[in-house]
């Protein structure tokens, strides 16, 4: 387990968790490689803490969401392609064109949410650079259809907490 370290919970727990152990991921660099030729497509799964309870897919919260990712977009601190809210995590596909490193503009639009709605961030965020054999359309097309997996949702057309660019 390189990544993964097994602790025990802080002192501060009670009950039957304080002594269940858990997971601590220890941090991983999200710097691209220097070997890519153009701005990547990235992935990104960022999640709140704690999970299981709905953060996002809140009418203000979540507008407020969404127009900061479009607002990011339109000012190419990324380039998004999708984005779909669900309670207690985010999907985004997004490319850098100007930044080396994943974490800035990600840690920048995580710590700007903070302090318009105290959200409490996982620490980090999850990433998967898409290959040249994985399919663009189809990755968003699974990011879309998360809310109907999840029983949110008829369509994934009928979600209001997605967006894409036209």
């Amino acid at each position: 387990m390189p990544y993964l370290e097994f602790c025990f919970r802080p002192a501060t727990h009670t009950g039957y968790l304080a002594a269940v152990p858990y997971r601590k991921w220890k941090h991983i660099d999200h710097t691209p490689p220097d070997w890519l030729t153009k701005a990547p497509v990235y992935f990104i799964t960022v999640c709140a803490e704690p999970r299981l309870i709905n953060h996002f897919c809140l009418p203000v919260v979540g507008t407020e969401i969404v127009c900061s990712v479009r607002h990011y977009h339109d000012r190419a601190r990324w380039y998004c392609y999708v984005v779909v809210l669900m309670p207690d995590h985010i999907h985004l596909l997004l490319s850098f064109p100007d930044d080396a490193s994943l974490s800035r503009p990600i840690g920048e639009w995580k710590k700007w949410l903070v302090t318009r709605h105290a959200i409490s961030w996982q620490e980090n965020f999850f990433d998967h650079r898409l290959r040249n054999d994985e399919n663009l359309d189809r990755k968003a097309e699974y990011i879309l259809q998360n809310p109907v997996r999840a029983g949110l949702a008829q369509e994934a057309k009928d979600w209001p907490y997605a967006w894409m660019p036209s």
